[in-house]
């Protein structure tokens, strides 16, 4: 009834743009965050950061890597420690400001599937990036449908790297206590795709938030399905 294989005990959830609509809101502080940065060490060749710049090199990665990644797509090589620091730690102040402003909701579909994976004993965990998961599930209402969260915090704190790598997937399979096969991840982020098929993980859903836009490039990374929102894999 979940459209999952049946040999599936454990699904791993990322959270922007999976679970809540916070892709958004991530995707514009660090519109804010880069156009500063570029307006100001270029004012009259400013190109400013576009929608398809935050899918192809900051969507799903660690702050710290989606700053290399960007500003290397411009070739910008030239920033030290410090300065880069300073472009992901204004976004995060602007991305906060707007969760404690606005608040955020989850896609209604998303719940749905979140009540009938818990429903039929699918044991939830999040493996996210973000270094805000546990207030982004609060403040989502979401907390309670997972069991176990691997975020930014943790991934920092044992000195693990980023997607496209596997380890935050494999760290979360191995917390709940299964190997990959066992496992199917949910990632609306290229990074997270591929970061899961390097895992070797049993099945990856990919969902493309950006009309149609990501589906290709989702299959070409090895996605085994995608969806336009998670509900439609009640009636898979």
């Amino acid at each position: 009834m979940l459209g999952l294989p049946d040999s599936t005990s454990v699904a791993l959830f990322d959270l922007d743009g999976v679970l809540t609509s916070t892709a958004v809101l991530h995707r514009n502080a660090w519109k804010q965050a880069f156009d500063a940065f570029l307006s100001e060490r270029d004012p009259d060749g400013f190109v400013p950061f576009t929608e398809q710049d935050y899918l192809d090199h900051v969507d799903g990665r660690r702050r710290e890597d989606g700053v290399r990644a960007f500003l290397h797509s411009r070739q910008i090589d030239d920033v030290d420690a410090d300065a880069l620091a300073a472009i992901g730690e204004g976004k995060n102040e602007l991305f906060t400001a707007t969760l404690e402003r606005d608040g955020v909701d989850p896609y209604p579909g998303s719940v749905r599937y979140l009540e009938a994976a818990r429903q039929a004993g699918l044991r939830i965990a999040v493996v996210t990036s973000s270094k805000n998961g546990a207030a982004v599930l609060d403040a989502a209402g979401l907390s309670e449908f997972v069991e176990l969260r691997v975020d930014g915090l943790e991934t920092a704190a044992r000195g693990l790297p980023g997607k496209p790598a596997p380890d935050s997937f494999l760290l979360g399979a191995d917390l709940m206590g299964v190997t990959p096969d066992g496992a199917v991840v949910f990632e609306d982020a290229i990074s997270g795709v591929q970061a899961a098929v390097a895992g070797k993980f049993g099945y990856v859903v990919a969902i493309d938030r950006v009309g149609g836009g990501q589906a290709d490039a989702m299959r070409e990374a090895g996605a085994d399905i995608v969806v336009n929102d998670l509900d439609e894999l009640l009636s898979a």
